[in-house]
This record gives structure tokens, C-alpha cells and sequence, in this order.
């Protein structure tokens, strides 16, 4: 029953994680830049917005023509996405809650340690993706003119819990000692325990 509610938790914290990561992929404050006291400038993934109490926002058009940075990190968080949500289906499966393949305990033990991999591996591109898009950011500090120096924004922040999270559960799913079935007590051969005597008086 323990090993049930361990794996319970990596499931949660794996989805808590996940949605943390789309949440952060699709957010515009990736890097933000303020001139003056009240006009600000966030750039995101996907868009670019700009204003003051209201701001303005304008999709990327160009793929081609956007930084190196943002191409490679918004692929490598949809590939974390994508890879993240089959980990996920793969590991329910797995999961010694579940009814899916109840007669193959061993199968269903290396289903569930597959899942949780995966999500582990998915969580760690998403941690170091963005832990590279920071430091493209803070190099940029030190050659850029002041008013032109952006600083990583809220989805960052955002990014690098779900992809610890992510971590965190994929281990409690991948636990080996946690995804292991029980043996049934139906299954334990008692006589094998038990010592074999003969009765004197069945012999002449």
C-alpha cells in the first residue's frame, strides 16, 4: 500500500510539473525590459509584447529570423512536453493503482520504472534549457548598452520548478523497489517450508 501512494505522488507531482512547463513555455515574460519608468518590453517563445498599463502583443512571423536562443529553446521545451505526456500515459499504465495489466506484475513494474525515466529525462532538458536561456540573458549584460539589457522574467522561474518537479516525480515513479508487485500469498508453496515426514507405520 506504501509503494501505491509513492507512486500516487511521483504521478501528481509529474503532472503538477508538466503543466508547470506548458504554462511556462506559452508565457511572453521569458526576458523583460523596462525604458523609463512605466514602458516595458517582455519577450517570450512565441510573442513579443510592449507598453505601458496596456500593452500590445505581436506573434513572432519569422521563424527564421528570430535569435538562436529563442529557436532552441523553444524547441527543446516542446520536446520536453511531448516526451513528458507519453512518459506520463506510459507510467499510468505502470502504476500499481491501475488495472491495466494486472496478470504481467513484472511487465507492469518495468512499464511504470520506463515512464518515470522518461519523465525524469524531460524534466532535465527542461532545467537545462532554460538554466542556458538565463545565461544568454546575463551574458548579453555585460556587452549591450543599458538601455537595451534585458533580465529573465517570471516564466523562467516558472520553467525551472516544473522541471524539477518533473524530476522529482519521474524518480518516485521509476523507484524499482516502489513498482514491484507483490507476490500473492496464493502463489507462496507452503509445502516447500514444511518438512517432509513418513509415518513408521506405512512401512513393514
Amino acid at each position: 500500500m506504501a509503494s501505491s501512494g509513492i507512486q500516487l505522488l511521483g504521478f501528481l507531482l509529474s503532472l503538477v510539473g508538466i503543466s508547470a512547463t506548458v504554462a511556462a513555455t506559452f508565457m511572453v515574460e521569458w526576458k523583460k525590459q523596462m525604458e523609463g519608468e512605466n514602458y516595458r518590453i517582455y519577450e517570450g517563445l512565441w510573442m513579443t509584447c510592449s507598453g505601458e498599463e496596456r500593452t500590445t502583443c505581436q506573434y513572432h512571423e519569422s521563424l527564421l529570423e528570430l535569435p538562436s536562443e529563442i529557436q532552441i529553446t523553444r524547441s527543446i521545451m516542446m520536446l520536453s512536453i511531448f516526451l513528458s505526456s507519453m512518459a506520463l500515459m506510459i507510467g499510468t499504465v505502470g502504476m500499481k493503482c491501475t488495472r491495466f495489466m494486472d496478470d504481467k506484475a513484472r511487465s507492469k513494474s518495468t512499464i511504470a520504472m520506463v515512464g518515470g525515466i522518461m519523465i525524469t529525462i524531460s524534466g532535465l532538458l527542461a532545467i537545462i534549457i532554460t538554466s542556458w536561456y538565463v545565461k544568454m540573458i546575463v551574458d548579453t549584460l555585460h556587452t549591450s548598452h543599458h538601455l537595451q539589457r534585458f533580465e529573465f522574467g517570471k516564466a523562467v522561474f516558472v520553467s525551472l520548478a516544473g522541471g524539477l518537479l518533473m524530476m522529482a516525480g519521474g524518480t518516485f515513479l521509476s523507484c524499482r523497489r516502489c513498482s514491484r508487485s507483490e507476490l500473492p500469498v496464493s502463489n507462496l508453496h507452503t509445502d516447500h517450508f514444511m518438512p517432509t515426514t513418513h509415518s513408521k507405520s506405512n512401512y513393514v
